[in-house]
């Protein structure tokens, strides 16, 4: 499978709504308020997607995400703990899965999954993370371990240090704090999808 090489991680259906008319064709939806409102978060989130050609990706709520008809979801290690992952595959639904050593990637390829995820290669700022940064060094072993499979690089990735990030064995850059934190958000997003679409 092939995934566009941008891939926007947003905190809700408004910022989705602002960013994916500008031209971004896979993004997640990492909602993380009132539970009430998922199902409207993601409600909101596919029809913007359709509406635009782009590919949703729902964080977490994988019951909600295939109760909404979300093709989508990425699961986080502790996340796995709890979803049914045979329900997941049953419904045909790819999944993204988040990796920090080599236990969780074993744990991961047994999914079968769309991508595989490694991070923080950097410092993240957006949220403590208990894991020391990965590195570039470990995206390229992560690269050959997985083979054909998509590597999405996550964590304190941004424009200038989007070369080595590729060389290195990604295939995806995966995008939140450069985003979400920018005092422009839409020019930062255009200025994404230009860097990464010349590296296409």
């Amino acid at each position: 499978m092939t995934l566009p090489r941008f891939y926007p991680v947003l905190p809700d259906a408004a910022m989705i709504t602002r960013l994916v008319p500008l031209g971004v064709k896979l993004v997640q939806l990492r909602f993380k308020g009132d539970a009430d409102d998922i199902p409207a978060q993601i409600a909101t989130s596919l029809a913007v997607c359709t509406r635009h050609g782009a590919q949703l990706v729902v964080n977490d709520h994988w019951q909600a995400a295939l109760d909404m008809g979300a093709d989508f979801i990425h699961l986080g290690q502790e996340d796995l703990d709890t979803a049914d992952n045979a329900a997941i595959a049953r419904a045909g639904v790819r999944l993204g899965v988040s990796t920090h050593d080599r236990a969780e990637l074993d744990r991961a390829l047994r999914l079968q999954p769309a991508y595989i995820a490694l991070g923080p290669i950097w410092p993240t700022l957006l949220k403590q993370m208990p894991w020391r940064p990965q590195g570039l060094e470990k995206l390229s072993r992560w690269k050959v371990l997985i083979g054909e499979i998509p590597l999405v690089a996550i964590g304190g990735l941004t424009p200038t240090r989007l070369p080595d990030v590729f060389a290195a064995g990604a295939d995806v850059a995966a995008v939140v704090t450069d985003l979400v934190a920018a005092p422009d958000p839409e020019q930062q997003t255009r200025l994404w999808i230009e860097a990464t679409e010349i590296r296409s």
